[in-house]
């Protein structure tokens, strides 16, 4: 059986992936995005924060949803819903009210599988998101969600403070060789958040990453995830 056929013949997942900051979806999982797109399951995307608010030179909220738009029509998705809390303050806001926002899609979309931030990231929205989505993705029964998935996002994984428990642990790589392309063509959607090399937050990293972690499975590209839940029903 070829792996065309045996896709065809397994269940399409729905996938949620839950980010702080539009961009997030991109550099943490954009490939994996429009890999689970290409094999027929359903993508949607919640943001929670502006990504524009906590700027001295702040640009328009709107302007940055439409470059979300843009990366998600090349990623073969759509967006689900972006809050607009205020940007790097998401620990200002009750973290109930993150909760429920996300709970309120859970129970819509009945996600399969959920990706958001590793939790020791150095940005605080990231840590509030990874809690949030722990809180409303309880394996309560009757829950739909068989695995939380978490990502690393450049300029703020790498940069969180030295301590065991903010590790990323990558133990979950995908594959996003056929892909790959795709999630470079969609960061470019967010070109004015990108900067020049050596800053982490550019395209020669992001391409770089991806090759070190493919490499470190023997894979020519990948992303690379944390397992904080994985059912198997």
């Amino acid at each position: 059986m070829t792996n065309e056929n045996k896709r065809n013949t397994q269940a399409s997942e729905i996938v949620l992936v839950v980010a702080a900051h539009p961009d997030d979806e991109v550099l943490g999982c954009g490939g994996t995005i429009a890999r689970h797109a290409e094999n027929g399951d359903k993508v949607h995307v919640l943001i929670l924060a502006d990504g524009e608010t906590s700027r001295q030179q702040a640009g328009e909220v709107s302007q940055r949803w439409a470059c979300a738009e843009r990366a998600a029509s090349i990623l073969g998705i759509r967006l689900h819903k972006m809050l607009g809390f205020p940007d790097n303050r998401l620990d200002e806001i009750a973290l109930l009210e993150v909760v429920r926002e996300i709970e309120s899609a859970v129970s819509q979309l009945k996600p399969t599988v959920v990706y958001t931030h590793h939790g020791g990231d150095l940005n605080i929205d990231h840590q509030i998101a990874c809690r949030a989505v722990m809180t409303a993705c309880r394996p309560l029964p009757g829950s739909t969600v068989n695995a939380v998935y978490t990502f690393e996002t450049v300029s703020s994984t790498e940069w969180a403070v030295p301590q065991l428990d903010h590790v990323f642990l990558p133990v979950r790589v995908v594959d996003i060789s056929g892909t790959m392309q795709k999630k470079m063509a969609a960061l470019h959607c967010y070109d004015s958040e990108m900067r020049s090399f050596p800053h982490a937050r550019s395209y020669e990293v992001v391409e770089h990453l991806a090759r070190v972690r493919g490499a470190q499975f023997g894979l020519p590209v990948a992303e690379a995830f944390g397992v904080l839940r994985q059912i198997c029903r």
